[in-house]
């Protein structure tokens, strides 16, 4: 089985770890059971109070229930609004992350090259990374707000337990950090050593390279006596020339001279 096809199993199995975390956190957003707490003192019937970051609810063995909406946002705390803002953000990303990874996935083909596919993916994975990451803080704080009313004695108020809804999005949240936290280091490291071989390391022109003086003047100075050499080679050899041509010339003039004396 080749690189590329097991990278391809491991997209799959995160796409549906992911769309499954997914799933989860957006269940809690209805789910009414974030906090609960019972009331037995009443003779015949049982109470339940239970409430989430939106409305506040009662209800009685008898199955009758009534829920109420919070009546002011601005009268609440700054903690619900962040929990509330978290949750809604960590929707977005992992919506927005889903189709980013079913673009750049290598089983899906819609997109351009590998590096790009895995450029693309990578940005999914950090989407749902960080989404999990928004929810997760959310679901914590909100559990750890209630663990500690309740095991504060001074808290004289009614005191409540953690609700499912808090479970829930604290196993959905899991599934989105360990999808997005695969998809980032799988793709990131093709995208990004691709990247690196892609681009070579700068290199300075020729213009700003620094070249050593005293070799510079060593070689100038050479190439000045080599040329001299030269040139007093060429002169020798033209002026022997020059006289050999003379020499000969002159002797066959006398030649000549003596030839035609002695004729006449």
């Amino acid at each position: 089985m080749s690189y590329r096809t097991v990278v391809m199993y491991i997209e799959i199995g995160c796409f549906v770890v992911c769309v499954s975390g997914w799933i989860l956190v957006c269940s809690t957003m209805p789910t009414e059971i974030w906090t609960w707490s019972e009331v037995d003192s009443i003779v015949l019937t049982t109470s339940n109070y239970f409430s989430n970051l939106w409305k506040d609810c009662i209800s009685d063995s008898t199955g009758v229930s009534d829920c109420k909406g919070i009546p002011s946002m601005l009268a609440l705390n700054w903690d619900i609004h962040m929990c509330r803002a978290l949750i809604i953000i960590s929707i977005i990303l992992a919506f927005f992350g889903s189709v980013l990874v079913l673009v750049g996935m290598k089983c899906t083909k819609i997109g351009g090259s590998e590096i790009s596919n895995s450029r693309v993916t990578f940005a999914g994975g950090m989407n749902y990374l960080i989404g999990g990451l928004c929810s997760m803080t959310a679901f914590s704080y909100y559990g750890n707000k209630i663990r500690a009313e309740f095991q504060n004695p001074n808290y004289k108020a009614q005191k409540f337990e953690i609700g499912v809804g808090v479970f829930i999005g604290w196993g959905g949240s899991t599934l989105l950090v360990v999808g997005g936290l695969i998809y980032s280091i799988f793709a990131g490291m093709e995208g990004c050593h691709s990247s690196s071989k892609r681009f070579p390391d700068y290199q300075l022109p020729d213009a700003y390279r620094v070249v050593p003086i005293k070799k510079s003047i060593a070689s100038s100075a050479s190439t000045k006596m080599s040329k001299s050499k030269q040139s007093r080679t060429t002169s020798g050899s033209s002026g022997s020339s020059d006289n050999s041509g003379s020499s000969i010339s002159e002797i066959t003039s006398t030649t000549n001279t003596s030839d035609t004396n002695a004729y006449v």
